[in-house]
């Protein structure tokens, strides 16, 4: 992989990051009870909040470090769809999911190539099978 190519997914890795850490954070200094009451009203269990705050909060933290990159990416892509699907497609594209579409097709890129420039991941694994080269055998 190319110096460049790590340069932008370490950009894209970190900024998810920090938008989902933001993200979570705020539901749970919003009170995170109101957030399960929304679910609750648009047709979602309510506990899913929890899930949903958790994973970009720790999926936030994660990217950051590079950590775990590809499975975060992975349960944040996750929730890009769900968010997309139950509550910004209705909306349209630009008062709706585009924001949303954007984080899902930077959490596809991580997943799909992983960032190891400046991760964790590679200060912990070095020497070892790298996250590239197990999906690379899949």
């Amino acid at each position: 992989m190319s110096n460049k190519h790590e340069i932008g997914s370490l950009l894209l890795r970190v900024t998810l990051g920090i938008v989902f850490l933001a993200h979570g954070l705020d539901k749970f200094q919003g009170g995170i009870e109101n957030t399960a009451g929304w679910f609750d009203s648009i047709g979602i269990p309510g506990f899913l909040a929890y899930v949903v705050a958790l994973v970009e909060l720790v999926g936030g933290i994660a990217l950051i470090l590079g950590f775990g990159t590809r499975i975060a990416s992975l349960l944040l892509g996750l929730i890009m769809i769900g968010a997309i699907v139950t509550v910004q497609l209705p909306a349209g594209f630009l008062g709706g999911y585009a924001y949303d579409l954007v984080l899902l097709i930077i959490a596809v890129h991580l997943f799909l190539n992983g960032s190891k420039l400046l991760s964790l991941n590679k200060v912990l694994f070095r020497g070892k099978e790298d996250e590239s080269s197990v999906a690379k055998s899949a």
